[in-house]
């Protein structure tokens, strides 16, 4: 097994200032989806890291965001509010400190308090005492978007205490550091959206890929080591599914058994909507196929075909084989979407032990979410 990733002077509560010095899509012309190969350089810092851990990454905010919020606010471009080094310009503050890209729901509630009796008052009213409705109506706006609809004036003072503060973001590395000195890539998917009449980003995806200018160094990131997904022994051999970004520890995985020479063989499952336009990395996968270092590789395009097929229907396809690569001793890692893809493919790996395996339902479970994942620990995950 890797060994773990030493401390490093950088950390969030003091994270490095890099700078981005490569951004561009993977994805092509025609995907409904805008997903990025972001490069980080960590040049100077010190910083080292091991496939498996994540880049936490400090955002922030665009600039027209916070011109568009300060005069529904009743608020002066050129404000200044004190913190804790002293004055500082309210709209810096705004940009680099508090989540703006969606409203609070105790900012709503203190606007409800401004609200003058009447119709409009009793309306928000309604949507604040039910808490389905509440959740729904800050899900789609920021606060641009509850003030024109609820206009009220608020000071900095008061308006502050009422935002969220920013937090970090951890994004998977997708890079070895043997194969890339002094850098860490990023898989991205970037969130954008219109609601209300207007465009909006996720903070961090928005920030990264559409916000920040490449070769300043003003990116705020360190590193979060992971405590579990790590690469086992150079021989063993390793099944990794990760559709869509999840692909972004493994390719990290694959590069850095490429560049030590590790035995061990490699099996990996992708999926995404569409081969045309949706094929991360396609053309280094292919190369990694052509060395030999990629022993399988399989891929499942849910939207190329009129009935929808993912990663875990591709798993079952496979089923005889994959059974024999746990019995053999491979290690079995999954990276991405929490709720339905982990889920559907932990499900699918006890469907084949029970089919291949010849185990009793009760039996397939105990043997993937006991033997597999505590005892053993060849059955890891990466998801969120």
């Amino acid at each position: 097994m890797s060994t773990p990733t030493p401390p490093s002077v950088y950390n969030r509560a003091n994270p490095f200032k890099a700078r981005l010095i490569a951004n561009y899509s993977l994805t092509s012309a025609g995907s409904n989806k805008d997903t990025r190969h972001v490069v980080v350089s960590l040049g100077g810092s010190g910083i080292v890291y091991m496939p498996g851990d994540s880049l936490g990454v400090v955002p922030r905010n665009f600039p027209r965001l916070v011109a568009e919020l300060l005069p529904h606010l009743g608020l002066d471009v050129e404000a200044t509010v004190d913190q804790p080094t002293g004055p500082a310009p309210l709209r810096e503050v705004l940009i680099n400190q508090y989540i703006l890209n969606r409203v609070s729901k105790k900012f709503v509630k203190a606007l409800l308090e401004k609200l003058p009796e009447g119709g409009k008052k009793q309306q928000l009213a309604e949507i604040v005492n039910n808490p389905e409705a509440f959740d729904d109506y800050v899900f789609t706006r920021d606060y641009t978007d509850v003030l024109v609809e609820y206009p009220a004036s608020f000071s900095a003072a008061e308006f502050l205490p009422l935002a969220n503060k920013v937090a970090p973001r951890l994004y998977s590395i997708a890079s070895s550091p043997k194969a890339h000195p002094g850098e860490v890539h990023l898989t991205i998917a970037v969130v954008k959206y219109a609601t209300h009449g207007r465009e909006k980003f996720g903070l961090a995806s928005g920030y990264l890929c559409h916000g920040q200018d490449l070769n300043k160094d003003e990116v705020p990131v360190y590193i979060q080591p992971t405590k579990h997904f790590h690469m086992p022994a150079p021989d063993a051999a390793i099944i990794m599914v990760g559709p869509g970004t999840g692909i972004a520890p493994f390719r990290a995985f694959l590069e850095e058994r490429g560049m030590t020479g590790a035995t061990g063989k490699n099996w990996l499952f992708f999926g995404d909507q569409k081969k045309a336009t949706d094929f991360l990395y396609e053309a280094e996968f292919a190369e990694m196929q052509s060395k030999g270092l990629l022993t399988r590789f399989d891929t499942a395009f849910s939207r190329d075909q009129a009935q929808k097929f993912y990663v875990q229907d591709r798993m079952q396809e496979s089923g005889a084989e994959l059974w024999k690569w746990l019995q053999d001793g491979a290690y079995f890692y999954v990276c991405g979407d929490a709720k339905r893809m982990a889920r559907d493919v932990h499900q699918k790996l006890i469907d084949i032990a029970q089919e291949h395996g010849g185990l009793s339902p009760e039996a397939a479970k105990e043997y993937v979410e006991v033997t597999l994942a505590k005892t053993e620990k060849r059955y890891l995950k990466d998801v969120y």
